[in-house]
């Protein structure tokens, strides 16, 4: 089942400014094309999209190499990787509306069978996740995957300040908790529709914007709420199914949309040796030397890839010397 309803698809209305058969949506290049559309590649990638005579912008993203690698990392059960899925793709959605360097973060807390998953995303759609004390889990349902926990989305740029904000994970499914955020907070208008597989994992996403081309906010929000009725036809088969561009037609051939060349999304980790390094740096120096006396190394893995990282005593020297132990800032 799609992460939202999926009530009857109203019939069609007029497309404005267009005859019979020439519906078309737009890439950024102008170049128009008609309602038999060429089956792309939907592997990892996010496809930005713009009414052109509505005040709404939109994304759609496809992600299976990225989640697959992901989910292989690790061996989660059934209802966990489907969770993961569609917050990867959620994060990958969410991050194409910041305008600055930095990361999105989902991490959704709860005391139910998933205690900890979090996804991060940044401006270049390199995404990495994680879920943590999950091995147990057995339900592949929203509601006890993830029972009466919460949710925080933190958006953290490279130069500037941190912001939060959290909201309760309710309803179904995660599209629904971010929904209500979205609702609740003073925020562009905006809402999701996700779906995962375990091997495939896809979302789609429509912002209001500020209104210039609608004569009035009556206008802006009617082409708003028939935009909402259109997207909520859609399936959970069609999202993972369909390439954005053949989505979209499905969803908005009586509209003029405007696409823009896709983006990829790739799984990359930004651990690091030296960032491992300086979070050993913080560790007290005597725990550090006496893990060196026990094991005669310090090997430090990433939870999000796996990736190890061995340290021996000259390689802490600078941490563990001597009589002297000292901290580097």
């Amino acid at each position: 089942m799609a992460s939202n309803t999926e009530p009857a698809r109203p019939p069609p209305r007029a497309a404005r400014g267009t005859g019979p058969g020439s519906h078309i949506a737009r890439p950024g290049n102008d170049l128009a094309y008609n309602s038999v559309m060429k089956t792309e590649n939907t592997s990892d990638r996010c496809l930005r999209f713009l009414f052109e005579e509505a005040d709404i912008r939109g994304e759609s993203v496809h992600l299976n190499r990225a989640y697959r690698d992901i989910v292989a990392l690790h061996q989660y059960p059934p209802g966990v990787s489907l969770m993961l899925g569609q917050f990867l793709a959620a994060a990958t959605l969410l991050s194409t509306t910041l305008k600055f360097e930095g990361k999105l973060v989902l991490q959704a807390r709860s005391e139910a069978q998933i205690p900890l998953l979090m996804v991060e995303c940044d401006h270049q759609l390199h995404v990495r996740a994680i879920a943590r004390g999950a091995q147990e889990a057995t339900s592949l349902r929203f509601d006890q995957l993830l029972a009466g926990g919460q949710l925080a989305i933190t958006i953290d740029p490279t130069r500037g300040q941190r912001y939060q904000g959290i909201v309760p994970l309710s309803g179904d499914s995660l599209a629904h908790s971010l929904d209500a955020y979205f609702r609740l907070s003073e925020q562009l208008e905006t809402r999701l529709w996700l779906a995962a597989d375990g091997q495939r994992a896809a979302g789609l996403l429509l912002q209001q914007l500020p209104r210039k081309l609608a004569a009035d906010p009556e206008a802006q929000q009617d082409a708003w709420d028939n935009a909402c009725v259109l997207a909520a036809t859609v399936t959970r088969q069609e999202l993972l199914d369909l390439p954005g561009e053949s989505l979209l037609h499905r969803l908005f051939h009586e509209e003029p949309v405007r696409l823009f060349p896709p983006a990829a999304v790739t799984f990359r980790c930004n651990c690091s040796r030296e960032r491992t390094f300086n979070a050993l740096s913080a560790l007290d120096p005597g725990e550090i030397e006496e893990l060196l006396q026990e094991l005669g190394s310090i090997t430090m893995d990433c939870e999000f890839c796996n990736q190890q990282y061995r340290f021996a005593r000259e390689d802490l020297a600078g941490i563990v010397g001597g009589d002297q132990a000292k901290i580097l800032h």
